[in-house]
């Protein structure tokens, strides 16, 4: 008990969004009420739904930065391929490469800039 014999949910003293992120998981949790209520302890089958439930949103982050990764190794290999390209260009504008082996040349040096 406090002052004024008024007692303080516990929760109010949650630092930050902590409060506010906990109500979301306990409403959450709810949609499972009908199995954690005919559990023999029901504040600790109420704890694994919401373990659950967080499980749930972990997965449904990892799925979407597993999507997010493959897209940008995607825009990473069209960057690599432009840059090759533009390399291939200045370096035969450069060196006026003209005839198979003056291009064959060119792409060796490429192959050895694109390692930098």
């Amino acid at each position: 008990m406090l002052f004024g014999n008024e007692e303080k949910d516990w929760k109010e003293f949650l630092c930050g969004n902590a409060q506010v992120e906990l109500a979301e998981l306990i409403e959450r949790a709810k949609q499972h009420r009908c199995a954690y209520e005919k559990a023999e302890d029901v504040k600790v089958a109420q704890v694994w739904c919401a373990l659950a439930e967080m499980s749930r949103q972990i997965k449904k982050v990892e799925e979407r930065v597993e999507k997010t990764e493959v897209a940008m190794k995607g825009i990473a290999q069209i960057g690599e391929i432009a840059k090759r390209q533009a390399l291939s260009d200045r370096v035969s504008d450069m060196l006026k490469a003209k005839n198979k082996d003056e291009k064959e040349q060119v792409e060796k040096i490429v192959d050895v800039l694109m390692e930098f």
